[in-house]
């Protein structure tokens, strides 16, 4: 026999033995779980992945697995000190997140219907894994919320902010004009704050952002609560900015001349410069490394409701074939 296949397995046969024993059959079953959550909300998942690659609002996301993978990585020492236990009653979490779902689709607010795809399978990861394993990865899991593509509904509001904000500053510069509502008139022409200028797509990848620094980088929650409201605050203030400074240089080359500068330096430049501004004037009072995030085992050890409910242990399988029969039950129900 040639050597080669053999060679070509032992790096698998490698991997596979540094999964501890107790982990194997669980994470077998949480992908199982999680497969048959997946192939029920497969239209969900479809569109949610058709919105992370085709509308730029929502191409961040497309980071957000790759980000779960790295938090989760980053507690596996933790967790091969602990040993799964499934937590059954879970499967109520798994059971109101698919309502949440079929309610979505059948009222066709796909808000709701992603938001409970998603939620399912988080719920299906804290029931197979059991709460010890969830709460050493609360981040990662929590991290799976930014998977659902929000952030239409503030885009009327946060048009009349920027409105309001770049029609301050143009008066306040001497520029005469006019406003009504999001049209802002001015001797160079009118300018209207249309959707796409209303700044959502820089404000929720920063809040993205702002939620993965607070818990990854702090262990204050008054330092996580300052730091997610300049993640909220700056980008409104800076998309007024941009939009005033779009209006302002319109002055001299003209309006259209301005609108395609604004488009190349918004999208390339400005946003770069005021993620930067907002994490260097973050980074000194950072308190932790990226991978030291959350809980420890040994923190968890100290907990007395923990193991109380740990006290009834039951297997893997026992935790996901629940899970696999509601997937098919809510998969029916769709059909309907």
């Amino acid at each position: 026999m040639p050597p080669e296949p053999v060679a070509m397995h032992v790096p698998r046969l490698a991997l596979l033995a540094r999964v501890p024993g107790a982990w194997r059959q669980t994470l077998v079953a949480s992908a199982a779980a999680i497969l048959a959550l997946m192939l029920a909300t497969a239209r969900e998942w479809g569109e949610m992945a058709h919105q992370w690659w085709n509308i730029d609002t929502y191409n961040h996301l497309l980071l957000v697995p790759f980000i779960i993978a790295w938090l989760a990585l980053a507690k596996a020492d933790e967790l091969a000190r602990i040993a799964p236990r499934p937590f059954l009653p879970g499967v109520l979490l798994v059971a109101a997140a698919l309502g949440l779902w079929w309610a979505g689709r059948a009222s066709g607010i796909n808000l709701f219907a992603h938001a409970g795809a998603v939620a399912a399978v988080q719920a299906a990861l804290v029931t197979v894994l059991g709460l010890r394993a969830a709460l050493l990865l609360a981040l990662p899991v929590a991290m799976g919320a930014f998977l659902v593509p929000f952030g239409d509904e503030i885009i009327p509001p946060l048009q009349f902010i920027t409105a309001d904000i770049a029609i301050a500053l143009t008066r306040w510069s001497g520029v005469p004009t006019s406003i009504d509502g999001i049209h802002i008139s001015t001797p160079a022409g009118l300018f209207i704050v249309a959707e796409a200028c209303s700044g959502v797509k820089f404000l929720i990848a920063m809040v993205t952002l702002g939620v993965l620094v607070c818990f990854a980088r702090f262990s204050r929650w008054s330092r996580r609560a300052l730091f997610l409201a300049a993640c909220i605050v700056v980008p409104i203030l800076a998309n007024g900015v941009r939009a005033w400074a779009t209006i302002y240089v319109a002055q001299t080359i003209g309006a259209e001349a301005a609108t395609g500068f604004d488009h190349i330096v918004y999208g390339w430049i400005f946003f770069a410069i005021v993620v930067a501004m907002v994490l260097g004037g973050a980074w000194r009072f950072f308190e932790r490394q990226p991978e030291d995030h959350g809980w420890t085992a040994e923190a968890l050890a100290g907990w007395v409701w923990l193991a109380r409910f740990e006290k009834h242990p039951i297997s893997p399988a026992a935790a996901a074939l629940p899970i696999a029969a509601l997937a098919v039950i809510a998969a029916s129900a769709s059909l309907l």
